[in-house]
């Protein structure tokens, strides 16, 4: 599995989407575009990418960039 596959299965379990991620890709849009992903739901991710992965993201590393589509988070990940 991808460094990508891993994060949108981290994200579908995150925000519970039961299997809608299954056609995202890098362009898939998150912030502002999936109702579900809102701030509670953007920490929410950022501790389970921590945990999984075993990283630590500064707050100055953390964005609405960052959060703007399957690829961006990917990427700083």
């Amino acid at each position: 599995m991808s460094l990508q596959d891993e994060i949108i299965q981290i994200i579908d379990d995150v925000l519970m989407l039961n299997g809608q991620t299954d056609d995202f890709d890098a362009d898939t849009g998150l912030l502002g575009a999936i109702p579900e992903f809102d701030s509670v739901a953007v920490v929410s991710l950022v501790t389970a990418l921590e945990e999984e992965f075993g990283v630590a993201f500064d707050d100055d590393e953390l964005n609405a960039d960052v959060f703007a589509t399957v690829g961006s988070l990917t990427v700083v990940v």
